[in-house]
């Protein structure tokens, strides 16, 4: 029960997220904004998700997560709706940032609720499982948004989201339960008194002294650089070097979430079933791949609408398998004592700050270049991260880390 409700808990954050993008070409029309200046207000909204995460991860391990989810949720609600009400740039780039850090209250106090009641080698399947939620969701977030906009304008996607994700806040109140409750009492006295003891200053400390978070860190830094290339970057691409029309490069594009989504629930099954909990070798794997196909990508999106539809595919599956295994299950895995949520926070957070430049590098390259730099930019993220992350190649979960 706890699993499906963390699933659409978390996954429902992404309909006040990825609605923007669809709300987009109503503002331009209606408002006269450029898409550089729109380009603004979307970048704001990583660099204050991914400042958020690292604070937020902390905070996550001193404040009850049900608490900090509906925060969470419930903002995120109120601020979409205020975006609105807001036509002037100033205002609009600011609510969107507020948007950004009060998005990042959902995944550290989720994936401290994951590792309270999933233990190691039930943990890859089951942060899997929740990785397919936010796949899912995502996707579902542009039909939504999308219909809202057609029937009620670009303001529609941004408040029929809004109220979806306050409805999804007071089902989680009603239903989440943070841990269970008689097998874990004595160990929810242990944190609460270790929580009690250490603070926010110690509880830093803790997470940014283990070296093995930082190269999970920088394994997902480099990344996001690669999965922003593709999420933000690729209709734009496609639209480009096929003179194809927006909606069909949007419509072949569409694919790659749903390989995401095999990706996030298969690659955390062999990490628990062939592995015994280790992720580093399928990441590693799966990274390595991604660089072969990015390389292979420029190629084969001219022959045809079926191989390219079929590496994107293949491209979703390897962006998001081993990004749910680094964003969630290795940094529970591989924190201290009563640091779980912190881990999460403050590799997020490194992977938002590898999203930001990448996304700026990727422009630059794109421009000054031309596109096949910039995907070769893409595959040297992808192997980049694969020669990080096999330093961790024999690494387990720590003994009662949760």
């Amino acid at each position: 029960m706890v699993l499906w409700v963390l699933w659409l808990t978390y996954g429902s954050f992404y309909f006040c997220r990825n609605n923007l993008s669809v709300a987009l070409p109503g503002i331009q029309e209606e408002l006269g904004y450029t898409k550089s200046q729109m380009g603004t207000v979307l970048m704001v909204l990583k660099l204050a998700y991914g400042a958020g995460q690292f604070i937020n991860g902390q905070l996550a391990e001193h404040w009850q997560p049900r608490k900090l989810l509906a925060l969470g949720l419930l903002a995120s609600a109120t601020l979409n709706v205020v975006f609105g009400w807001m036509t002037a740039l100033y205002f609009l780039t600011f609510v969107w940032a507020c948007n950004g850090y009060v998005q990042a209250l959902g995944w550290p106090p989720t994936m401290r609720v994951a590792a309270n009641w999933f233990p190691p080698l039930q943990r890859g399947r089951a942060i899997g499982i929740i990785g397919t939620g936010y796949q899912l969701c995502g996707a579902l977030t542009f039909v939504v948004a999308g219909w809202a906009a057609e029937r009620f304008g670009w303001r529609g996607a941004l408040y029929v989201p809004a109220a979806l994700v306050a409805a999804s806040a007071v089902h989680m109140l009603v239903f989440l339960k943070e841990r269970p409750a008689a097998e874990h009492a004595l160990e929810d006295m242990e944190h609460a008194a270790a929580m009690a003891k250490r603070s926010l200053r110690e509880n830093l400390m803790v997470t940014l002294s283990n070296p093995a978070l930082w190269l999970v860190a920088v394994a997902l830094c480099l990344l996001d650089a690669c999965r922003y290339g593709f999420t933000d970057w690729g209709v734009t691409h496609l639209k480009e070097v096929q003179n194809a029309s927006v909606s069909s490069a949007a419509f072949k594009y569409a694919v790659l979430p749903f390989g995401g989504i095999a990706g996030a629930f298969l690659s955390g099954w062999a990490t628990d079933r062939f592995f015994k909990g280790r992720r580093a070798p399928v990441i590693c794997i799966l990274l390595f791949a991604l660089g072969l196909l990015a390389l292979a990508y420029d190629s084969v999106i001219h022959w045809g609408i079926v191989p390219s539809v079929a590496i994107l595919f293949c491209i979703g599956f390897c962006i998001f398998g081993p990004q749910v295994l680094l964003v969630g299950t290795l940094p529970v895995d591989l924190a201290r004592h009563g640091t779980a949520a912190a881990a999460v926070g403050f590799v997020n957070f490194m992977g938002y700050m590898g999203a930001a430049a990448g996304d700026k590098l990727t422009g630059s390259l794109a421009e000054e270049h031309g596109w096949p730099t910039a995907v070769r930019f893409w595959a040297a993220c992808a192997f980049a991260g694969a020669l990080v992350i096999a330093f961790l190649w024999k690494a387990t979960a720590r003994p009662h880390n949760s």
